[in-house]
């Protein structure tokens, strides 16, 4: 049923429930099977790429894959290839070099998965060229969306960006992946309960904009590797097709969307949080920081969701706090990023009127799309996921004061600012019980 809706999403035969309007999507061919590098002049062929291409991997995904579909493609374009050092950061100042080596090329070719695949994506995106990739993990959720994860001035945005053309998934390369890139995966997708029940509390609680089709569109996947993620990390090819269809409708999603609302909410602000401000922290991957922060935001949700009565307060931030916490430059980006989601006194007040009038009935509807934090914690454990800081080489203290800051870098109100705003943020953070948790 699930690649049923793949297939149609794609040939833009299925519809959204809310608007009854066919669902389309800019990318014109999604391939999940094996030997795709050996097929990539014949996939490539019909997407328009142009026939000069310069094809970005790193040395780790040119073992991989990047040799194979080189030679593959070569029969059919002329092929630069851009070779970037080992585990490329997404910054501006990577993709800037691409987009220069690759002005020349018609096209990009991105053989790799989270930050070639954002690199690429950005640079293509800015220069107005096409790109399609090849992906060598399972190890994050971006390969079929329209942003692009980069950091930019020092703080993590997700910009738009051009979505590909085509995304080609071969079952054997990412089964061979490091079983620690396909516990990344996991991690990266398991993040959409929190993820969920951030943007619907946004939306009930501050009139944002929500869309339950990206959910629908994976909730199949995700209940399939929920009964069994074990088999993901054993190489069971069913199991990686599984992960591999939730993470391009993932994308997907985000798409649909219009931006990364539906996979990207408060677990993500602390991870964006860690990689902008981390120093000397051991190597971690995007989806093992999610994977650790799906499990603190799946607790804090509980603890605000067990909460029988709920009243806020006015956001105490200023500039002048935000300048103390990330630096003069940084904290002016941040404070502009911030503004817009800004609590004060009015707004507060006719908040607490609506949560008087209707937490009873949003609390329901959050915990019905939310997972247990033990289920979630459960679940990664048995592939091998971090779920607490000190897995991956995290000081607590810092973990401590990315939970603290996390909300001030984005626009998106979620568990953190509520928490914040009931005064439980703090609490939490120290292990205290929660204050109204009786009135439950």
């Amino acid at each position: 049923m699930s690649q049923l809706l793949l297939d149609r999403l794609l040939d833009g035969t299925l519809n959204d429930a809310e608007t009854g309007e066919p669902l389309t999507v800019p990318v014109r061919k999604v391939a999940i099977g094996t030997g795709l590098a050996a097929e990539a002049g014949a996939l490539i062929a019909p997407l328009g790429l142009g026939r000069q291409l310069a094809v970005v991997m790193d040395p780790d995904t040119r073992a991989a894959m990047g040799d194979a579909v080189v030679a593959a493609l070569g029969s059919h374009h002329h092929v630069d290839v851009l070779m970037l050092g080992p585990h490329p950061h997404p910054d501006m100042e990577v993709v800037d070099k691409v987009r220069a080596a690759s002005e020349e090329a018609h096209g990009l070719i991105a053989v790799g998965s989270g930050s070639i695949n954002d690199i690429a994506k950005h640079a293509a995106h800015l220069a107005g060229k096409p790109y399609a990739v090849f992906g060598t993990a399972l190890s994050m959720n971006g390969y079929t969306s329209a942003s692009a994860a980069i950091t930019e001035k020092g703080l993590k945005k997700s910009l738009a960006s051009t979505a590909p053309k085509g995304v080609f998934l071969d079952l054997d390369v990412l089964a061979a992946a490091p079983k620690r890139l396909i516990a990344a995966g996991f991690g990266d997708s398991i993040c959409r309960c929190t993820a969920q029940t951030d943007w619907l509390m946004s939306h009930f609680i501050r009139g944002t904009r929500y869309r339950d089709i990206p959910f629908v569109l994976q909730q199949e996947e995700e209940e399939a590797l929920m009964a069994d993620p074990g088999r993901l990390v054993a190489g069971d090819r069913a199991a990686i097709a599984l992960l591999a269809r939730m993470l391009v409708l993932s994308g997907f999603g985000m798409t649909l969307a219009g931006g990364s609302y539906p996979a990207s909410q408060s677990e993500h602000l602390i991870a964006h949080y860690i990689d902008m401000r981390g120093r000397n922290l051991p190597l971690a991957y995007h989806g093992e920081h999610i994977a650790v922060t799906t499990v603190t935001m799946a607790r804090l949700q509980e603890r605000m969701l067990g909460q029988g009565s709920l009243a806020i307060r006015a956001n105490a931030d200023t500039l002048s706090v935000f300048t103390r916490e990330f630096g003069p430059a940084l904290g002016a980006e941040c404070w502009n990023a911030f503004r817009p989601k800004l609590l004060d006194g009015e707004g507060a007040a006719a908040l607490n009127h609506r949560l008087a009038a209707d937490w009873p009935v949003i609390r329901q509807r959050l915990a019905a799309v939310s997972r247990p934090a033990a289920e979630v914690e459960a679940a990664l454990v048995s592939v091998g996921a971090p779920v607490k800081p000190e897995d991956l080489g995290i000081p607590s203290a810092f973990y401590d004061e990315a939970l603290r800051n996390a909300r001030r870098i984005r626009d998106r109100f979620g568990m953190l600012d509520l928490a914040e705003a009931a005064g439980e943020l703090d609490d939490f953070i120290a292990g205290k019980p929660a204050r109204s948790a009786a009135d439950a």
